[in-house]
């Protein structure tokens, strides 16, 4: 267990286990990092509460999966904002940062006076894991519905995962004394631990409605769970958020009953993965007559990075489906490009 008075808060994952039920839970802290997201994007203020939401989420469910590589959490819909996507990378090693980064695109003149999560509109909540080459990426997926990213990503654990899972988040621009104003975020995750899931037979396929807690729970473990659930509830968002309560003093005082054990809290720091290489291989899935149409008037191809903002220039005869393009980056006749090679 770590020391205490040892560890800086923000921008950490807290693991924590409340001894006297079978419940575990993390408290998270964005400073720096939601602030390093928000600050390179121009977005209202509705959109970036629900970019902060979901980088939040993200914070806290990645620490709980066994992951070599990446856990994606993506939201699609119909409305004004039309998709929000964040990625958690695992540490590369022991001790080292996980490492986030998330973005959104949305309709300026669709947006209104709504609360932030009914500018989706209708569309779909997604959990994608993938653990690098060699497996198969796993997802998962849950309509959006409940009033909240994180209502979604409660009814995802209860359906797919036969878990009682439980959010608490909040989020806004903080200014301490003597520091410029700033994006925070906080939160805690509350799950019960995992137990051998359900088969369809046995109900576990999430059909005919949505599983709740009460669903699976039965007896003592039910007790417990309400009674984590209703101090949860006594939260406030100042307590959260931070920095002048640190999570473990935030756990005392909502868990001290409850025995709450604190393991090693895991750093997170703003993190990328684009490189050159990367944004040429997304762009070789195109034909030579539509890396023709990408070329600037300068003749060349760019490309930015909506998650970093990262710029990228290429020459357009060394892009596309193995294109053969002249020297003004026009196709040359006769090159049916991807599709066309494709049908062969």
């Amino acid at each position: 267990m770590s020391k205490i008075n040892q560890i800086a808060w923000d921008d950490t994952v807290l693991p924590f286990q409340l001894d006297r039920s079978s419940i575990r839970g993390r408290v998270a802290r964005l400073d720096g990092v939601l602030d390093h997201i928000l600050s390179r994007h121009d977005y209202p203020a509705a959109v970036s509460a629900l970019v902060a939401e979901l980088a939040l989420l993200a914070a806290l469910i990645g620490p709980t999966v066994k992951l070599r590589w990446k856990l994606s959490l993506q939201v699609r819909g119909n409305g004004a904002v039309r998709t929000i996507a964040t990625d958690y990378y695992a540490p590369e090693s022991d001790g080292a940062p996980a490492r986030i980064r998330a973005w959104a695109s949305f309709d300026q003149d669709r947006l209104d006076d709504r609360p932030p999560f009914e500018q989706i509109g209708e569309g779909y909540f997604a959990i994608l894991i993938d653990q690098g080459a060699g497996s198969t990426p796993y997802q998962g997926i849950t309509p959006l519905a409940g009033g909240s990213l994180s209502t979604c990503a409660q009814t995802y654990f209860a359906q797919s995962e036969q878990l009682p899972t439980r959010f608490q988040l909040a989020s806004g621009r903080s200014q301490l004394t003597g520091q410029p104003e700033h994006w925070r975020a906080g939160g805690v995750m509350l799950q019960t631990l995992p137990a051998q899931p359900m088969s369809p037979a046995e109900g576990g396929s999430g059909e005919g409605g949505l599983i709740e807690a009460a669903d699976i729970l039965q007896g003592a473990e039910s007790e417990d769970w309400n009674r984590a659930n209703l101090l949860l509830d006594t939260v406030e968002t100042l307590e959260l958020i931070g920095p002048t309560v640190g999570p473990t003093d935030l756990l005392l005082r909502l868990f001290h009953e409850e025995t709450p054990r604190v393991f090693d809290p895991q750093r997170v720091e703003f993190g990328c993965s684009c490189t050159s290489d990367r944004v040429r291989g997304t762009l070789s899935i195109y034909s030579a007559k539509d890396i023709a149409h990408m070329t600037t008037e300068a003749g060349i191809v760019t490309a930015d990075c909506q998650f970093c903002g990262a710029h990228y220039e290429f020459d357009p005869r060394s892009l596309g489906f193995e294109a053969t393009l002249d020297a003004n980056g026009q196709p040359l006749e006769g090159d049916g490009g991807a599709q066309d090679r494709a049908a062969e």
